[in-house]
């Protein structure tokens, strides 16, 4: 039966604050409910868990199963005055003490377009910069986690880390993870059209 609406086909990014204590990001701009989205794209908020184990395998089933074709996750960094993307992560156990996967790469690089999101916070006035350092937190563990777990392949989602200093504004971390996210955006395609039945 047809309602009169028409499918969404706009592709999905998952955006998720590791940590939940981290309330900087709120993808819910105002009384609506309804969550920020960027041009071309829809968000799929996906709520931080004290349980990295578990919220790396929460997002990973998310890309396997298509639900969403880019990730973008959002916290802290150690360092101050600057947002810092992350470009990799390193194959460690969430304790540091020793290699997560045996048989898997020392280092596992982020796949979204890492330097038009620095571009991009900096024309909207943020300080960042591309960092080449993993910080040894549970961001760096789940980023790896599904990195590793991506299958083969030429297209590979979009999955990127942003970290915000924590001397900055509660605005200037939304600012960034719209842009980021925005930037993101770009790279994906319309979802495909249902094939008629």
């Amino acid at each position: 039966m047809d309602n009169g609406l028409r499918p969404d086909r706009r592709p999905a990014i998952a955006i998720c604050a590791w940590d939940p204590s981290f309330t900087a990001w709120d993808p819910v701009e105002d009384l609506s409910g309804d969550p920020w989205n960027p041009i071309g794209a829809r968000t799929l908020p996906v709520a931080g868990s004290a349980e990295a184990d578990a919220l790396a395998a929460q997002l990973s089933d998310l890309l396997a199963k298509g639900e969403c074709g880019a990730l973008l996750l959002v916290g802290r960094t150690a360092h101050t005055g600057v947002f810092r993307v992350q470009m990799r992560a390193e194959n460690r156990r969430l304790d540091g003490a020793d290699r997560l996967d045996h048989t898997g790469p020392g280092v596992a690089r982020a796949t979204a377009p890492t330097a038009e999101i620095v571009r991009d916070l900096t024309a909207a006035g943020l300080n960042a910069v591309a960092a080449s350092d993993a910080e040894e937190d549970a961001g760096s563990y789940i980023l790896y986690r599904i990195l590793n777990d991506l299958p083969d392949g030429p297209a590979s989602p979009a999955i990127g880390l942003i970290r915000a200093p924590s001397d900055v504004t509660n605005a200037k971390v939304q600012l960034a993870v719209k842009t980021a996210a925005s930037a993101i955006a770009r790279h994906l395609a319309p979802l495909p059209r249902p094939s008629a039945a």
